[in-house]
């Protein structure tokens, strides 16, 4: 059984990948930034006597995330390390600030990096590991208005491809999950965002969430099931769609050519609508 460290475990992804480990027998530390704030995951591990531990670590943090690592490495080697935690903003480039845009790069980009260095040399001397990048469809496919987390997402996809090139010749594996829409905290406040006056696509993004959920999104359980099988397998695949949506969202943005998705993401309602319809089958209401 490995040795598992997974950001952001106090909900969502997170949660569910710390529980399926730590029942399939992995010794599992899940961080976030407040435990307390969490008392289901301390309770089911101590419900089902979990080799599940907790610890505090902020991925946002030079000194949290060096303090975690420091304490989690002096208690043994890390096998694996899944790099769940991310924040969520939407917006368009004008109406949206740029502290928003920062938050999200430092959480769900800089927040990675921060925890690969605290295990890359350990994993390369030791010529073995595994680094798991949660990412997602949008680190693909750049739709308004989430545009703050599909550039991060991004910029995560990008490090990753190099890291995995970096890392090979040392047995080390890279993996970038690519979930798509998932039953989670932050889709249901993607389903619940406020419209902006001047562009129509924040309605829109909400109306494909709100479509997606009722009709039954895939449930974090379905993307921990799939970083379960990428830790507990020699699979080389550097990207791994994780739920059954992925995939096809990522062919109908493959399908198009730029100029084709501009003209998507620019027609009016109607349209935009008939278009989701035709696609994918969806009733979308705006």
């Amino acid at each position: 059984m490995s040795t598992i460290v997974i950001t952001g475990a106090s909900r969502g992804i997170g949660f569910a990948t710390a529980v399926v480990l730590a029942r399939a027998g992995h010794c599992v530390t899940g961080t976030m930034r407040d435990p307390a704030a969490c008392p289901e995951l301390s309770r089911l591990c101590a419900d089902e006597a979990l080799p599940l531990r907790i610890e505090q670590m902020d991925v946002d943090s030079d000194e949290s995330v060096a303090g975690c690592f420091a304490e989690i490495l002096s208690r043994g080697p890390v096998d694996a390390l899944v790099n769940n935690a991310g924040v969520e903003h939407m917006g368009s480039v004008e109406e949206t600030d740029l502290a928003s845009f920062r938050a999200c790069m430092e959480t769900n980009f800089f927040g990675v990096l921060r925890c690969v260095k605290a295990v890359a040399r350990h994993m390369r001397e030791r010529r073995r590991g595994a680094i798991v990048n949660v990412s997602s469809v949008a680190g693909k496919i750049s739709v308004a208005p989430m545009t703050p987390y599909a550039a991060s997402k991004s910029a995560l996809e990008a490090a990753s491809e190099a890291l995995a090139q970096e890392m090979a010749a040392f047995g080390v594996r890279v993996a970038i999950v690519e979930p798509g829409i998932t039953d989670t905290r932050m889709a249901r406040a993607i389903e619940a965002q406020q419209p902006s006056p001047l562009y129509p696509h924040a309605r829109r993004i909400a109306a494909l969430f709100a479509a997606s959920l009722r009709n039954g999104a895939a449930t974090p359980e379905i993307v921990a099931g799939k970083i379960r099988e990428i830790i507990e397998s020699d699979a080389p695949l550097l990207r791994q769609p994780a739920t059954p949506d992925a995939r096809p969202f990522l062919s109908w943005r493959e399908s198009m050519s730029d100029e084709q998705w501009i003209r998507w993401g620019s027609q009016d309602d109607e349209a935009w609508c008939a278009t989701v319809k035709r696609d994918f089958g969806m009733d979308v209401v705006l």
